[in-house]
C-alpha cells in the first residue's frame, strides 16, 4: 500500500517520511485546498527526502477554470519541476460548464513528461467522473486523486470502487477525503486500491 502525506511545509513533509509515508503531495496553502509550493520548498525536499514528491501545480485556491496567464503561470511552475527531477505532478483543469478540460489536461500532461500526472480532487467537483476515465487514460493522466465525489472515502466508496474497475489496471485511483492513519486499514477493507492520501495518513 502507497500512504501519500498531503503537507504544506518542509518540516511536515520529512515529519511524513519518518512516520512512515511513501509519497508526499507538497501543496501550499491547504485551507484552500492546496495550491503551487515554492521552487525552495520543492528543491530542499528532493534534495533532503528519499521519497517521492508530488508538487501541486495550481495558481490559486478557488474553482478550477483557470485564466489564460493562469495557464501560462501553472506550465513555467511545470517546467521547473520537470528540470528540478521531480517524479510527478497533481494538478486538474475544468471547464467553466463543469466538465473535465481534456484538451488542456492534455496539453499540461504532454508539457510535464516524463513526470507522471495525478489529475486531482477537481474530478469530485463534476457530475460523471465515470464517463472521464478513459479519456484520462488517453491523454496519459497516471493517478486520479477522489474522495467519489463525497466528502469522505467513506461515503464515497461506491463510486471509487467504480471508478477502479472502470480503470481496469490501466491507471491508479487514489483514495483521498478524511483518510487517516486511524480508519486507513477501515477503508482498505472497503475500497478495493492499494495507494491512499491525507493529511494525516501517518
Amino acid at each position: 500500500m502507497i500512504k501519500e502525506a498531503c503537507v504544506e511545509s518542509f518540516e511536515k513533509a520529512l515529519e511524513a517520511q519518518n512516520n512512515g509515508a511513501n509519497r508526499i503531495e507538497l501543496c501550499e496553502n491547504l485551507s484552500v485546498g492546496g495550491t503551487t509550493p515554492s521552487y525552495g520548498t520543492v528543491k530542499i525536499c528532493l534534495e533532503k527526502l528519499n521519497i517521492s514528491i508530488f508538487p501541486m501545480v495550481r495558481a490559486r485556491g478557488g474553482n478550477f477554470v483557470y485564466s489564460k496567464d493562469e495557464i501560462e503561470i501553472m506550465k513555467e511552475d511545470i517546467k521547473i519541476f520537470k528540470k528540478l527531477g521531480v517524479k510527478g505532478v497533481v494538478l486538474g483543469c475544468l471547464t467553466s460548464d463543469n466538465k473535465i478540460d481534456l484538451e488542456l489536461t492534455k496539453e499540461l500532461v504532454d508539457l510535464a513528461y516524463p513526470m507522471e500526472v495525478t489529475f486531482h480532487k477537481a474530478i469530485d467537483e463534476i457530475l460523471n467522473p465515470l464517463d472521464y476515465i478513459d479519456g484520462l487514460v488517453n491523454i496519459g493522466i497516471k493517478r486520479i486523486l477522489t474522495s467519489g465525489g463525497k466528502a469522505t472515502a467513506l461515503e464515497g466508496k461506491d463510486l471509487i470502487n467504480e471508478m477502479i474497475k472502470k480503470t481496469n489496471g490501466r491507471l491508479k485511483i487514489v483514495v483521498a477525503g478524511k483518510v487517516t492513519k486511524e480508519n486507513l486499514n477501515d477503508l482498505s477493507n472497503l475500497i478495493s486500491a492499494d495507494e491512499f492520501h491525507g493529511k494525516l495518513i501517518v
